[in-house]
């Protein structure tokens, strides 16, 4: 498994060592104890979710606030797709920046997005299948949406004319937002 320092601190990209013969493939898609020992995840997962998509769907930005504040451990099962993780941490020298990462089930690669980021992506395949290993259990309450286009982050989704739902179309704009991490 190769683990790689993106550029915001805290985000790890994940690469895990796929073994393939006729027959298929075998991977280790987590192993704790290696997490652990690698990229310092000191986390418990206490929920799994998983999501399909058909080609253009942009879901985020999304975050919990504390006390039901997520980190998250992402990657594509089936399909691909741009994996978005924002900086909304305001004490960090990257506050408003972001990550961009491809995931697909090709590579089976792994995103890392700890605490203290707005997560979004959009699927590039028709039936994409998304998954997240989540270090807390989702809470409706605490649940909060950054506007995925707003101009403020300028991220570029590499799409045009994604399909948004109505409540992250209607999400806040960064500038009016304030982090409680």
């Amino acid at each position: 498994m190769e683990f790689k320092k993106e550029k915001i601190e805290g985000i790890i990209s994940i690469s895990p060592k796929i073994f393939g013969d006729e027959r298929g493939y075998f991977l280790e898609s987590f192993n704790e104890k290696k997490y652990n020992e690698l990229i310092g995840l000191n986390y418990n997962f206490v929920q799994d979710n998983v999501s399909k998509s058909s080609k253009g769907v942009l879901r985020g930005l999304h975050f919990q606030i504390p006390p039901f504040d997520q980190g998250k451990l992402v990657y594509v099962l089936q399909g691909r797709a741009i994996d978005i993780a924002v900086d909304i941490r305001k004490s960090s020298p990257t506050y408003g920046s972001y990550v961009k990462v491809f995931l697909d089930s090709k590579t089976k690669n792994q995103l890392w997005i700890p605490p203290g980021f707005a997560h979004g992506f959009c699927a590039l395949e028709d039936e994409t299948i998304f998954c997240y290993k989540c270090t807390n259990f989702y809470n409706p309450e605490n649940e909060r949406s950054i506007l995925w286009n707003d101009t403020d982050l300028d991220i570029d989704w590499d799409i045009k004319n994604p399909i948004v739902s109505e409540k992250d179309k209607l999400a806040m704009c960064f500038n009016s937002f304030l982090s409680p991490f």
